[in-house]
């Protein structure tokens, strides 16, 4: 299990301390993640993705959930009276009929909850704003206060902003 650390940096320059810092630390590149205003230089760094920067994730949870439940509810009231063959009630339908609608429920959210904000970053976005670069690290449980600890020392400029403590494994 890995918990996410937030930092606020003041600049670019104390961002790629701060991420050499990280590497010599033995944090793979791959769990360090950047984000900055659109206009920045983020040359040497790792920016955060997609899956990082918006809400696409919980969106697409919320379309799987919702598609897959409109999609069941329609499969079961075509199942009983609308059956394919004979009068008995199609029961294979109402499962292809759900497992659609959950497909399709978690593509058409996804493609709307790629252009919305991450809630988890909205609070950081006036200081993002005013040129401040949010820097993610995520580290495994028994690592969390040696990173604290070390970037505290090394990076008096930077701030912590907290840790998260439910991560992805695969972003």
């Amino acid at each position: 299990m890995r918990r996410r650390i937030y930092w606020l940096l003041p600049d670019l320059p104390s961002a790629r301390r701060t991420m050499d810092d990280l590497l010599l630390a033995r944090i793979s590149e791959r769990h360090i993640h950047f984000v900055a205003r659109e206009d920045a230089d983020m040359t040497g760094l790792h920016q955060a993705n997609v899956l990082q920067t918006s809400d696409v994730i919980r969106a697409a949870e919320m379309g799987l959930v919702v598609g897959g439940s409109a999609g069941s509810l329609i499969g079961v009231i075509a199942a009983i009276y609308f059956p394919i063959i004979g009068d008995s009630p199609q029961w294979g339908l109402a499962a292809v009929l759900g497992m659609l609608g959950a497909g399709f429920g978690a593509w058409s959210a996804s493609m709307i909850g790629i252009s919305v904000p991450s809630q988890r970053l909205k609070r950081f976005t006036p200081m993002i704003e005013q040129g401040q670069i949010l820097l993610m690290v995520d580290v495994p449980n028994s690592r969390v206060q040696e990173i604290e600890a070390r970037l505290q020392a090394l990076h008096p400029e930077a701030h912590l902003e907290g840790v998260e403590s439910n991560v992805l494994a695969f972003p």
